[in-house]
């Protein structure tokens, strides 16, 4: 049977535009399965169906239910919209809603903070019976690689900036993210657990420094950093001074050992491994390219 026989509704997207949110719209597309792709532009790409939806303006929260919903993919607006999600949850709880699906972090517990008391609100509610639920709790992200703090400092400076020391990350694929969001969405049934989405090696930012000098066949430096001067180096490359702080301090966690984690969710869920990093460093080359 097909996931998109199992339940009736469309699949609601918020982030939809995301890392994770825009790599799922075409998997539930290949599938025939309905969804929305929820942004405050109300626009979307690729021919897809769009529909606004601002988290600081509720008037567009109701429209959205107009058709029913079969599954909603939650993703935090910001650092802290617990409080918003909680409500938007409730609403659409009233409208039917029978599964949410939130995406979290590895280093977010279950009641802390971030999303992790949306975390327990909904095995709360699913304990209860209202609900099926699902939480993907990723490590740090590969395309990370790609966005213009790490993007510069590669291309310019053939350099990789962490204060993790020898501390070790399973990198994710994003795409292996939404291809277990994706299953967590239709499956006949909810998992009602949380998930751990992790990559298939446990690597140091040296041996991410290794793997783009082979690629890239050019020498690539890891400089570890202190957290005070990952803090302003970020600030310097214009991230905002709270969020650069935030950063950095995660850095000191990894130091320590908070993502020397291992999970076959992956495998386990759409049947093959995870992408390996050196397989995400081969694949954007180009964006790394000197000219």
């Amino acid at each position: 049977m097909s996931s998109s026989t199992t339940q009736s509704g469309s699949v609601l997207l918020l982030g939809g535009t995301g890392k994770v949110g825009s790599r799922i719209a075409p998997l539930l597309h290949a599938a025939g399965v309905p969804f929305l792709v929820a942004s405050r532009s109300g626009s979307a790409p690729d021919g897809y169906t769009g529909v606004k939806f601002d988290w600081e303006d509720e008037s567009t929260w109701e429209p959205i239910f107009s058709t029913p919903i079969s599954a909603v993919h939650l993703v935090a607006p910001r650092a802290e919209a617990q409080d918003a999600m909680k409500k938007f949850v409730d609403l659409a709880l009233s409208k039917g809603v029978p599964r949410f699906i939130l995406l979290s972090a590895s280093i977010v517990a279950e009641g802390g903070p971030l999303v992790g008391k949306v975390h327990t609100y909904l095995r709360e509610l699913g304990e209860a019976g209202k609900i099926g639920w699902g939480v993907l709790r990723p490590t740090w992200f590969q395309e990370n690689f790609l966005s213009e703090h790490h993007l510069s400092a590669l291309k310019k400076e053939n350099k990789i900036y962490s204060s993790t020391g020898s501390g070790r990350i399973p990198w994710i694929s994003a795409g292996d993210i939404a291809a277990v969001s994706f299953h967590f969405l239709t499956a006949p049934q909810a998992p009602n657990t949380d998930h751990l989405i992790l990559g298939p090696e446990l690597l140091t930012y040296a041996d991410l420094a290794e793997i783009f000098s082979s690629v890239l066949n050019r020498k690539i430096t890891h400089v570890d950093l202190t957290e005070p001067e990952l803090t302003s180096r970020w600030a310097s490359v214009g991230l905002p001074a709270e969020y650069a702080a935030v950063l950095a301090s995660m850095d000191t966690a990894v130091r320590h050992g908070s993502e020397e984690l291992t999970s076959d969710a992956v495998r386990a869920t759409t049947g093959r491994d995870p992408r390996a990093f050196r397989d995400f460093v081969e694949e954007n080359k180009g964006t790394w390219a000197q000219s």
